[in-house]
């Protein structure tokens, strides 16, 4: 735990408590997602599985949640880029968390994890 803690604790301010605060969205979802560190970067594992990672993009400093299973949801904030299964989304750092719609997405990959 001392990788994601310094994970955390190494970006500015705002970048800061906007990753605590998707963490803490995310781990809310389920009581069976766990925080983990997987390559080099806070991964959340529903029951052991890879579910979804935080990170920030180099190029722009913009930080965004990276759904595992999100080339099988379709939904208008969610980029695939030059991924094949993984889409993301974005979030500005300097506005409010849309709550509603990042919990609603993860609703929705969570229902295919516990589908099967």
């Amino acid at each position: 735990m001392q990788y994601l803690d310094n994970y955390y604790l190494s970006k500015e301010e705002n970048l800061r408590h906007c990753l605590l605060a998707l963490r803490d969205i995310i781990l809310s979802m389920d009581d069976a997602i766990s925080p983990a560190w997987k390559y080099g970067m806070p991964f959340f594992l529903y029951k052991g599985k890879m579910f979804c990672y935080l990170w920030v993009k180099k190029d722009t400093g913009i930080p965004y949640i990276g759904i595992v299973e999100g080339n099988k949801i379709e939904h208008p904030d969610l980029i695939l880029e030059e991924r094949a299964r993984m889409k993301i989304m974005l979030f500005d750092i300097h506005k409010d968390l849309p709550v509603k719609k990042i919990k609603f997405i993860l609703e929705q990959i969570l229902d295919l994890y516990r589908s099967g």
